[in-house]
């Protein structure tokens, strides 16, 4: 059986890419998400708020029996306050960082401490941003975050390189989807964003991705995560 952990499973990107893999029978998928939207004999929810550190700290993977495959997609983020640093609350700061950041860096641990030493695929794929490698005005906290993650993919890639049963682990910019998200940025203030009407362009203009096109893209990563030899990806370039 090929498993598969997707966080932030119940909408947006995460739901697509838990549909697609469904596609196949002989996956199984585990959602971890605050809330459930899916049904299906293949696909087992789990509660868990990835702002509430306690519970991230004390999260452990659940054994798993006849395994060909294990995978963990770090899919949930969060943008917080689309305003220029000193008009930002801190707590938004601390949220896009602990999603962003901190939840995917635990869980990575998590998973590298059950599954490293079983000898089968094994692969670690993060939801990154074109944001963590340019920067945006008004971002400067969702830029640093997925910069962060970036990085963080790019230790434990070489850190794996010295396991006997290596992991795979790859950084992803999906690109510019059609998702909540990008509600949230159409709906920022001129004064505090000035790439407003760009972002409007792009929905107006049908210049947005859908999350069923990104999906079968990463997908393409996970059925052979050998043919892709650097860490970090944009699907732009697939």
């Amino acid at each position: 059986m090929d498993y598969y952990f997707v966080t932030g499973s119940s909408k947006g990107l995460g739901e697509s890419i838990v549909k697609n893999l469904l596609e196949t029978s002989t996956n199984y998928i585990l959602g971890l998400s605050r809330q459930n939207s899916l049904s299906h004999p293949n696909f087992r929810f789990i509660k868990l708020d990835l702002l509430n550190r306690n519970l991230i700290d004390s999260f452990v993977f659940p054994k798993l029996d006849n395994i060909t495959s294990v995978t963990l997609i770090n899919n949930a983020g969060i943008i917080g306050d689309i305003k220029p640093t000193g008009r930002k609350t801190n707590k938004s700061i601390g949220d896009v960082f602990q999603i962003n950041s901190i939840a995917p860096t635990i869980l990575t641990n998590q998973f590298i401490k059950q599954f490293q030493e079983i000898d089968c695929q094994k692969t670690i794929l993060n939801i990154s941003s074109g944001a963590g490698r340019h920067t945006i005005n008004s971002w400067a906290d969702y830029c640093a975050s997925k910069s962060a993650l970036d990085m963080f993919s790019q230790v434990v890639s070489e850190e794996q390189k010295e396991q006997k049963h290596p992991i795979h682990i790859f950084s992803v910019a999906p690109g510019i989807i059609d998702t909540e998200m990008q509600n949230k940025i159409r709906s920022a203030a001129h004064q505090d964003f000035d790439k407003l009407n760009y972002f409007k362009d792009l929905k107006n203009n049908n210049l947005l991705s859908s999350t069923k096109e990104i999906a079968n893209e990463i997908s393409k990563i996970l059925v052979n995560p050998n043919q892709f030899k650097n860490t970090l990806l944009d699907v732009r370039d697939f």
